[in-house]
C-alpha cells in the first residue's frame, strides 16, 4: 500500500495504490486532484491510507450475502475434508435460507441474530427449529466467511463478531450401564459385525475410525491397535482418508477378552473370503461386508439402532454413544481423565472434561470420601 502526490496543472493530486480487487484480481487505484499546495495532498494521502489499514475504504458492491457465500465455499473447499466442507455447506445454507439476497455490504448483526431467532423456531425440517447447536455451527462458519471477506477488503468489518447465536444448553448424552451394555452385547454375540460393536464398546473408538481399522493397523500378539484411517460419508458417497487430526492418530490398547474376540472374528472373516473366491475386494479392512467392500457408516448406525431396539434397555442415539458409555464408565470406574483424553483421542484434557462434565458430582463424591476416609484413618492411629 503506498501513495504518492504530484503537480495537477496549477494545483496538486495523489494516486494510492489500494491493492488488488478480491474479486476480479486487478490492481485497484484512488485518485483525487484540486489541491492548492502539496502539503494539502499529503494530508488526503495519509488519510486514504489510513481508511485502507482499518478496512474502511471498500469498495461498494452489489454482491449479496448468498453471492458471497457460495463463491467462498468454492475458494475453502481445497483445504478441507469432504465431510467438513458438507457440513459448512449445510451451515452456509441455513443462513442464505433467509439472507442470500441481502447487500454483503448492507448486512447487520441484527439481521444474523434475528435470522438466528427464525431458525430456532421454524428453520429445521418439516417447521421444526434448529438446536441451539446447529445455529451456533452455522454462526462459526458465517464469523469464518465474513472474516475472510474483511480480510480481503470485502467488508469493512465483520458483523458476526457482533451478533451473539442462541446459547447452546448442555445436554446429557444417553449411555448404558456397563450390565445394560453386558446384555447388548451378549444379544449379538451370533451376529458378523459383533467384533465391531466389541472393539466400540472396549476402546472408546470412533465410528469412523472403527469402519476404517485395517488389519494392518492390529497386532492381537502385543495387544494393541493404531488408529491412522477412517471411513466417512459425504452426500453417501464414501470416503476413505486418515484421521481428521493428528491427535486422533494413536495407539490403542486392548484387553484379552477383545483380543480373543477379534481372533475370532479373523478366522471368520478368512472363511467368508475362501466362501466368495475371486468376489472379494481387498481392502485389509477389519470390519467389512461379506464381499470384502467397506461398510457404510450410515447403514452400520441404523442397523445399530435396529438391534438395540430389540433389547429392554434405554434407547441410545448409535454407535457414537458407545464411545460415549465407554468414557464414562472409565471416567466412573477411576481411570485417570488424561488417560480417557488420550484413548478418545482428543486434542485436550479440557474437552474431555467438559464433554463428560456430568460424571463430574460422582467423582467429586468419591474423591470427598477417599480422601476423607484416609484423613480419619490416619487421626484414628
Amino acid at each position: 500500500m503506498r501513495g504518492h502526490v504530484h503537480r495537477r496543472g496549477a494545483g496538486w493530486g495523489y494516486v494510492v495504490d489500494v491493492g488488488r480487487d478480491p474479486v476480479t484480481g486487478k490492481r485497484r487505484q484512488r485518485t483525487k486532484s484540486g489541491f492548492e499546495t502539496r502539503c494539502e495532498a499529503e494530508a488526503a494521502v495519509r488519510v486514504v491510507l489510513e481508511e485502507v489499514r482499518t478496512g474502511a475504504d471498500v469498495r461498494p458492491s452489489t454482491q449479496t450475502v448468498g453471492e458471497y457465500l457460495a463463491g467462498w465455499l468454492e475458494r475453502v473447499k481445497p483445504g478441507l475434508r469432504p465431510t467438513t466442507w458438507d457440513g459448512y455447506r449445510k451451515d452456509v445454507a441455513h443462513v442464505t435460507s433467509r439472507l442470500g439476497a441481502v447487500p454483503l455490504q448492507q448486512l447487520q448483526a441484527v439481521q444474523l441474530e434475528d435470522c438466528y431467532a427464525e431458525l430456532a423456531e421454524s428453520g429445521g425440517v418439516k417447521g421444526q427449529g434448529l438446536s441451539a447447536k446447529t445455529i451456533g455451527n452455522a454462526h462459526s462458519v458465517l464469523g469464518r466467511a465474513l472474516g475472510d471477506a474483511e480480510r480481503l477488503g470485502v467488508v469493512s468489518r465483520n458483523v458476526a463478531r457482533l451478533a451473539r447465536p442462541p446459547k447452546a444448553e448442555h445436554v446429557e448424552m444417553p449411555t448404558w450401564t456397563a450390565e445394560e451394555l453386558g446384555r447388548f452385547l451378549a444379544s449379538v454375540e451370533e451376529d458378523r459385525l459383533y467384533a465391531a460393536f466389541v472393539v466400540l464398546a472396549t476402546t472408546g473408538m470412533r465410528r469412523a475410525e472403527v469402519l476404517g481399522l485395517r488389519w494392518a493397523d492390529v497386532d492381537l500378539r502385543a495387544g494393541h491397535l493404531s488408529v491412522t484411517q477412517t471411513i466417512t460419508a459425504s452426500n453417501h458417497r464414501l470416503i476413505i482418508g486418515p484421521t481428521k487430526t493428528a491427535r486422533s492418530r494413536r495407539r490403542i490398547e486392548l484387553d484379552p477378552e477383545t483380543v480373543d474376540v477379534l481372533r475370532r472374528h479373523r478366522k471368520a472373516q478368512a472363511e467368508e473370503r475362501l466362501a466368495i473366491g475371486a468376489g472379494w475386494v481387498d481392502h485389509d479392512l477389519v470390519f467389512c461386508r461379506v464381499d470384502g467392500e467397506p461398510v457404510h457408516p450410515d447403514w452400520f448406525t441404523r442397523y445399530f439402532v435396529r438391534l438395540e431396539s430389540r433389547l429392554d434397555v434405554p434407547q441410545i442415539r448409535g454407535p457414537h454413544d458407545l464411545r460415549h458409555t465407554w468414557a464414562t464408565l472409565a471416567l466412573k470406574a477411576g481411570v485417570h481423565p488424561k488417560v480417557v483424553s488420550d484413548r478418545l483421542g482428543h486434542s485436550t484434557i479440557a474437552i474431555t472434561l467438559d464433554i463428560y462434565s456430568h460424571v463430574s458430582p460422582a467423582l467429586d463424591a468419591d474423591a470427598a470420601n477417599t480422601v476423607a476416609s484416609q484423613i480419619f484413618k490416619a487421626s484414628e492411629a
